[in-house]
Order: structure tokens, then sequence, then C-alpha cells
């Protein structure tokens, strides 16, 4: 059985000012052709499907074009919930979609959805996890010792009652690292991803029972300690971190029980992302431009800042995103800045004043005691107050 691994398609972002429909409606034809020409049985899509919760018109009318031409495939498709979706609007209409081959599971309640799914090897049991945390598991299983996302999942799994001699292949959207490392990140995940992803870290043992984990969450494809279990990554670049970056599909080979090949198929965008830095005048030199439809961040070393840089830019590069500087002055800036922020801050304040800015709201004792017990393991904080 041949599965098609997509993830964090982020349907409705934008770059600065600049609308990604057309870009992402052009990936999206993209990896339809790719299932076609390799007779895909099944498309599984962990996560953030949209880039928010209330998405726009124009994004539910390209992701509802994207299941119709999958669904004319005749392609069983298999979608969760990310944390950028909405649980409920992600439900609407999943009991009537599986007439069509396509199951949803947006929201936890209590227990995973399965799938089972027959191929010549016999069958294949798709689970699908939307993404949790340790309060909606608590909710069911008030019973269960519960604190962080790692017990979250492994209570999910444990309540699921695994066969692990059987065909598994689960769907999910968490921050999984190994027993060493964890993954790379790409950039363009939410800053609260970025900063605090220790707190969310699950185990990647909480997945021995499956012979295949397509992830979602972290916008880099990449393995998560074994092969089978892997982050399909963004299929668009939504970062100038990412601008170095190849982007794929993942496209799963299921065997007989322990038989699994994987294989990347590239993506070719329909506009790039560039990062290009120097002096203004070597940039813009005949000699030096070229893709001129790309989307551009720019990094001008000039010690003096030039006046209507970006009109200047956007006469040569139209979709250019960004201009920021990088000189004496700008170096000197930051090591303030960074002085400053710490300036007779205990590490108690500087997490709540961090938690307020991304979320709005106020940390926790709960996840205060979380970033306290994760700071002292990596050894940045030692106080307690």
């Amino acid at each position: 059985m041949k599965f098609l691994h997509l993830a964090d398609l982020h349907i409705g972002k934008s770059l600065g000012e600049f609308d990604l429909i057309e870009d992402q409606k052009f990936i999206l034809n993209q990896i339809i052709d790719i299932a076609v020409k390799n007779n895909i049985d099944a498309v599984l899509i962990a996560g953030d499907i949209y880039d928010k919760s209330i998405p726009s018109e124009s994004a539910v009318r390209l992701f509802d074009y994207f299941l119709c031409q999958l669904a004319k495939k005749e392609m069983n498709t298999f979608i969760i919930s990310g944390n950028h979706d909405s649980d409920e609007r992600m439900n609407f209409g999943s009991n009537l979609f599986r007439a069509n081959n396509l199951f949803i599971s947006a929201k936890y309640e209590g227990g995973l959805f399965k799938q089972v799914v027959e191929d010549s090897y016999g069958m294949v049991n798709i689970y699908l996890m939307p993404f949790i945390k340790a309060s909606q598991v608590r909710h069911f299983y008030p019973e269960e010792d519960i604190t962080t996302y790692d017990d979250a999942v492994r209570v999910a799994l444990e309540k699921s009652n695994i066969n692990s001699k059987e065909r598994n292949v689960l769907v999910a959207h968490q921050f999984v690292a190994g027993r060493t490392s964890a993954p790379r990140l790409g950039g363009s995940e939410s800053a609260a991803t970025q900063t605090v992803g220790l707190i969310e870290k699950v185990g990647v043992d909480c997945f021995k029972d499956f012979d295949y984990v397509a992830l979602g969450h972290i916008h880099t494809a990449q393995p998560v300690e074994r092969k089978e279990i892997r982050y399909a990554g963004s299929p668009i670049k939504y970062s100038v971190s990412e601008a170095e970056q190849n982007k794929f599909v993942t496209i799963v080979d299921l065997g007989n029980k322990g038989d699994v090949n994987i294989k990347l198929e590239p993506l070719r965008p329909m506009r790039d992302l560039r990062h290009i830095k120097g002096q203004l005048k070597q940039l813009l030199a005949k000699e030096n431009i070229s893709k001129q439809e790309d989307f551009i961040y720019v990094t001008l070393t000039d010690e003096e800042s030039m006046d209507h840089a970006m009109s200047i830019f956007q006469q040569y590069y139209p979709n250019t995103v960004r201009i920021e500087y990088e000189n004496s002055h700008t170096k000197e800036l930051q090591q303030l800045d960074i002085s400053l922020a710490t300036e007779k801050k205990t590490f108690t304040e500087m997490v709540s004043d961090f938690y307020k800015l991304i979320y709005g709201c106020e940390i926790s004792s709960e996840e205060l005691k979380l970033m306290r017990e994760v700071a002292r393991e990596v050894g940045m904080a030692d106080e307690t107050h």
C-alpha cells in the first residue's frame, strides 16, 4: 500500500503583504500529479490545514478544491487537526465525508479514530490522533497521572489497545523528539513552538507499536530517530530561515509487516523564496539580478541606511517581502536589547512576560512549574521564584 504523507499546508498564509493562495494552489496541483504518477492509495494530512483557526473564504475554497480532486482520483484521505486549526470547523461534515473515503479526526474524544484498509498483504490499521494537550486527555482519564504532553500521548495510545503484531500507521501532530536530540525547526513554526517546544516534547519511544508515524508540526522534513517516524515538513517555504531548504512530499510504500520503503518527491514552487545579502549597489547590479518574481528577503550590509530602499528593490523584485540591515550599528543595538531585556528580571518574570506576549494571557501555575522543571533540566535556571 502506498501513502502520500503531507502536513502543515497552512492554507491562507501570507508572506508580509503577499497572498500565497495561488502559490498554494500551484503546489497542491503538483501534489495531485505526484499522487497519480505514483499510484497512491491514500493521502495522510498531519494537521495545520489552515494557517488560522478561522480561515478565509479563499482558503476554505482551495482546500475544498484539493479534497474534491483527491476524491475524483478515488484516493482515501485521512486528515487530523493541528494546533492552528479549529476543532469544530475541521469536524464539520466529517460523517458525511466518509462516504467519499474522506476521514477526519479533529477533536480528541477519549479514543483514537481507527480505519482499517486492505491491500495484497492484508489489513492495515490507520489511527488518527489530532493535536492534543494534557488537559484534554485528563478530562477523559482523571485517574491517570497526566501533566505533560508526553503523558497525554502515552495515555491516549495505551487506551487505544494497539496490536503491535499488526500493521499500524499513525497520523499525529505533536512535538516529537528523539532520546538525544530535538527535531530541526524550519523557522516558520509559531513562536510558541520554537521557544517552549521542550514543554510540548513527546518521546519518540511512544510510537514503538507503529510501522509508520506520519507527523506534522515541524516545517522541516526529517525523520525522528528512525526513518519510519517522520515529519513531512511544509510544502512551501514560509520563512526566510527556510530559504536554503528543498521541499518534498513523502511517499511511503508499506509492504509486509516491518517492510517500509520511503521516497521523497521534490516540489517545485511557483515562486521561490530567496534571501540575498550584500550592499545595495552590488545586489542590484545587472549581472546579479535573476528570478525577479521570487519572494525576496534582503539583508543590506551598507553602513548607512538608504531612503526608500523598499521601493527601490521592488522596481527590480516586485515581491520583496522585507529589508533589514546588518552592520556595525545594528550589531551594537542587538547586544544592547539583549542586556536590557534580562536586566534585573528573575526567571519567573521573564517566562511570565514571554507567555503573556505569545498567548495574551497569564501563565498558569501548572505551566510555570513545568517551565521551571525544564529550565533546570537543561541548566537554564537555578532559582525557583
